[in-house]
């Protein structure tokens, strides 16, 4: 596929992954929908790039307004690419050190935005990709979902964050073979330790810490490394049912 004049929805791009994501889909030649929750952050990042890119402001697990941002990617060009970075996270065991149990909503919380949100945004972007014009081999869309290496080996406190997480990697397989009688791939990302504003809340020697953890390059991940690799996924027709991990090579500790 050629990213050049396509349209694309990116859910939780104002910020992070996401935010990266929109710039080299842009920079590519792509009219980028933002989605996120952030309404400031997204009219600025807007505005900054032009090139008819536009924005939605609201939450992954609406039906009503994510049906509109799909509804205005549709609208913005002949829209093949969507791109789930939307995603929150939560720490806490099963139970506490004075076995009081894990907050029940919050456990429910981060399911409904991490996995809903995307099964969500998923299946309502699918059924408008399914209606554009077929390419070679009679392709017509890519959905590329974010998952995190927490789905392989979740630390201690991550149990509603991998739950979430490995709910994206079991849809990638079924989602792949529900939309491929409309030409429709579906691959999913699952990033290590990025350099993202979370992580950049941290002090440096907490940064440069969990830096050294990774096997090669001992570093964080950068999000325009993952914005290059979506970009990959999204020309490359022959790759489809794949979760691919974005780690450098690092399998996370117990803690």
């Amino acid at each position: 596929m050629d990213i050049n004049n396509t349209s694309a929805l990116v859910t939780g791009g104002a910020s992070g992954l996401g935010e990266a994501t929109v710039r080299a889909l842009t920079a590519k030649g792509a009219v980028c929908t933002i989605f996120d929750r952030d309404e400031a952050r997204s009219k600025t990042l807007a505005a900054e790039l032009g090139s008819g890119t536009n924005y939605v402001a609201g939450d992954v697990g609406d039906e009503e307004i994510v049906g509109v941002a799909v509804e205005q990617a549709a609208g913005a060009g002949t829209f093949r690419i969507t791109v789930n970075c939307a995603g929150i996270g939560w720490a806490q065991r099963t139970i506490g050190r004075q076995s009081e149990p894990h907050d029940f909503n919050a456990f429910k919380t981060v399911v409904n935005v991490n996995l809903l949100g995307t099964f969500n945004v998923m299946r309502l972007a699918a059924g408008a990709m399914s209606k554009t014009e077929p390419l070679a081999d009679n392709e017509r869309g890519v959905i590329v979902n974010t998952a995190s290496i927490a789905a392989f080996e979740g630390q201690i406190g991550q149990i509603s964050y991998s739950a979430s997480k490995g709910g994206i990697v079991g849809m990638t397989v079924p989602a792949a073979r529900d939309l491929a009688p409309v030409g429709i791939r579906v691959n999913t990302i699952a990033p290590g330790l990025m350099d993202t504003p979370l992580l950049g809340l941290l002090p440096e020697a907490a940064r440069q810490a969990l830096g050294a953890g990774v096997l090669f390059p001992k570093r964080l991940g950068y999000p325009a490394e993952f914005a290059e690799l979506v970009c990959a996924i999204a020309g490359n027709g022959y790759l489809n049912g794949e979760t691919i991990r974005l780690d450098g090579g690092l399998r996370m500790p117990p803690k």
